[in-house]
């Protein structure tokens, strides 16, 4: 069993408060977050929330054997006398946890090599793609993302984009486990939230890609400045080496003003731009892409599954990746036709009806404008979107993403996504202002079972349905309650009581 005494444990973080004697016979044999999780002889990281204060739970990680507790904050005025000699105050809880779990578990980087894609869209797809790409190389691979994490070949369900550092570093270790001495990646996508509150903290990336920047979290970052401050924090390095390289999009306003630090090799990707990765002769149809890379390898020949104009992007960003790794063009080639459909990005509901119906994670008004631009590509006869927006977050770009809707669908149907505590009818009204700012022919229903049976109810052959939002998310939540939701499972509902049936389904009743 590996030990470590909390000097040790410790080295390089902020302390607060001083070394007690009580510390000098103890041993450190494993760390934790979650008092649930807690074991004899676990230093326990107690981080203050949004909504609960993490001290709360240190009497019950105590009690089940936690030999210290490690919090940014002092014990709160009623914690019992003894609580104070195994009492250790930091500057910042989650930059010490970050440092604990290299001190403890050793540099990660060091074992396997690690690809952050930062940005507000196109994070999940281009992770989804080098992940692909570098299974195509042989490596043994884990992508930890919005919609799942993945260690090898077992799939897990996610519940942060970007989990806390000692979840990471205990997934580096059992790929390493499992990796029987093969080469080992990981992929993560790191949100802005992540990197504010220092998630990554002590973690060298071999490979760091920004996306592009649009309006979304202003209700927790502020201003786009402090929103892109807070990307940016990928490509400095935190307490840790800056990037061995970085990919950046040279199409995007944030991307083409970046500046990266000294050492940091910069692949920059692009469409419209000049970039040292541009893709020519684009071919965009219903079966997916087909496009060349020119760039400093020579040429690539893409052909992928994916559809539209924003994939493009996605997959010269995974291409970036795929040459900083050192592959070679085939293989990378290999890897982007492998990749299949990402899980509520476009995702295609089937059922064997006339028009087309997709599923899609879009929730910004960019992301909602891209889409719908994707969708026309496919030149339907009539273009329909359901869309919310989420309660309890920035109120601002609803309007914007009403416009967007708006502007590019032939048919807008605004409902509820998450609304939390908010009232649904504000929400949607808020976003109303954007659409009503157009003639676009519109209705506003509330629940979003309804909303979307009435999209399909009025979708003819040759239309395109596209209901966004929620994309992957299986569930929906109230002031009070949360639901068992998914766009796709009420999709094929809508389809089936219209007629339509997917293949497998009508052999089965056969």
């Amino acid at each position: 069993m590996k030990t470590m005494t909390p000097e040790r444990l410790l080295s390089g973080a902020d302390l607060r408060s001083p070394a007690a004697a009580a510390w000098a016979d103890v041993e450190i044999t494993g760390l934790a977050y979650d008092s649930r999780r807690v074991k004899a002889g676990d230093a326990f990281f107690a981080f203050p929330g949004a909504n609960v204060d993490g001290r709360k739970f240190a009497g019950d990680a105590l009690a089940q054997g936690a030999a210290i507790v490690v919090s940014e904050l002092p014990p709160p005025p009623e914690a019992p006398e003894e609580w104070r000699a195994r009492w250790v105050e930091v500057g910042h809880g989650r930059r010490a946890l970050g440092l604990a779990c290299r001190n403890f578990y050793g540099d990660p980087a060091a074992a396997t090599e690690l690809v952050g894609i930062t940005g507000t869209n196109g994070k999940t797809t281009t992770s989804f793609l080098v992940d692909a790409v570098l299974r195509a190389a042989g490596y043994v691979t884990a992508l930890v993302g919005t919609i799942e994490y993945r260690l090898a070949e077992e799939v897990r369900k996610a519940i942060n984009t970007t989990p806390e550092s000692l979840d990471v570093y205990r997934m580096i270790a059992e790929l390493q486990t499992r990796s029987g001495g093969r080469r080992t990646a990981l992929t993560m996508e790191a949100s802005s939230h992540a990197l504010d509150l220092g998630r990554i903290w002590g973690m060298h990336f071999r490979t760091a890609v920004f996306t592009n920047l649009t309006r979304d979290h202003l209700d927790h970052h502020g201003t786009m400045e402090n929103y892109f401050a807070a990307k940016c924090e990928l490509f400095r390095g935190q307490d840790a080496a800056p990037p061995d390289h970085a990919v950046l999009n040279a199409d995007d306003a944030y991307g083409a003003q970046s500046r990266l630090p000294r050492g940091t090799r910069g692949w920059t990707y692009g469409v419209e731009r000049a970039a040292s990765l541009q893709a020519r002769g684009v071919v965009n149809g219903f079966e997916g892409l087909r496009f060349a890379v020119e760039g400093q390898a020579g040429t690539l020949q893409i052909e992928s599954k994916l559809v539209g104009r924003i994939n493009v992007y996605n997959i010269l960003a995974a291409v970036g990746v795929g040459l900083s790794f050192g592959l070679d063009g085939r293989t990378i080639e290999r890897g982007i036709a492998e990749c299949e459909a990402v899980p509520g990005r476009f995702e295609r509901v089937e059922a064997g009806q006339p028009f087309l119906v997709v599923v899609d994670y879009a929730h910004t008004d960019d992301a909602l404008r891209n889409v719908l631009r994707v969708a026309r590509d496919l030149a339907p006869r009539r273009l329909l979107v359901v869309f919310g927006c989420g309660g309890d977050r920035d109120r601002a770009k609803r309007p914007l993403m009403g416009r967007a809707a708006a502007e590019g669908a032939d048919y807008v149907i605004v409902t509820s996504d998450n609304p939390r505590s908010e009232d649904p009818v504000a929400i949607i009204n808020d976003a109303l202002v954007g659409v009503q700012r157009l003639t676009t022919e519109h209705e506003a229903i509330v629940d979003r079972r309804t909303a979307i049976e009435r999209a399909i109810g009025l979708a003819q052959a040759g239309d395109v349905v596209v209901i966004a939002g929620k994309g992957h998310e299986d569930y929906q939540v109230f002031r009070d309650r949360t639901i068992h939701f998914d766009d796709r499972e009420v999709a094929r509902q809508a389809l089936a009581a219209q007629g339509y049936e997917a293949e497998e389904r009508r052999e089965a009743g056969a």
